[in-house]
């Protein structure tokens, strides 16, 4: 009787756990913005220089942003991974890490983002600034 009665306490507490980290995940995660929104893209290059776009989107996460912004002639390569869009280059700058230790790094209203460009999402008003990084 008691080894039964430890398991159905051990099952109560996993699905306790599992409860617990389902609402965690629904209140934590990012709040995406729906219609038109005016944003800022700040691109700046591994001598310091700047170059500034701005984009009106409908889209809803910083991707569709910068599909936006090839209008005024911002430019990006990468490819969908296993954690999201992975940028390569920003307007024919690349950034290698296996070669130099750079990346592209990027920030949302001067604070570095929490996730990917496929999963961050915008806000009308926002500054994002892309920054060639060489980790040190």
């Amino acid at each position: 009787m008691k080894k039964r009665t430890k398991i159905i306490l051990a099952a109560v507490a996993a699905l306790a756990l599992i409860a617990a980290m389902i609402l965690a995940y629904i209140h934590f995660v990012p709040k995406t913005q729906e219609g038109l929104k005016t944003v800022t893209i700040e691109v700046i290059d591994k001598q310091g220089n700047t170059t500034t776009y701005e984009v009106k989107t409908n889209g809803e996460y910083l991707i569709d942003a910068m599909k936006d912004a090839k209008a005024s002639g911002f430019t990006y390569d990468g490819e969908n991974g296993e954690y999201g869009f992975t940028i390569y280059s920003i307007n024919g700058l690349k950034a290698d890490f296996n070669a130099d230790s750079a990346y592209w790094g990027f920030y949302i209203n001067d604070e570095y983002a929490n996730f990917g460009v496929s999963e961050q999402p915008i806000a009308d008003g926002d500054k994002i600034t892309f920054r060639y990084i060489i980790y040190k």
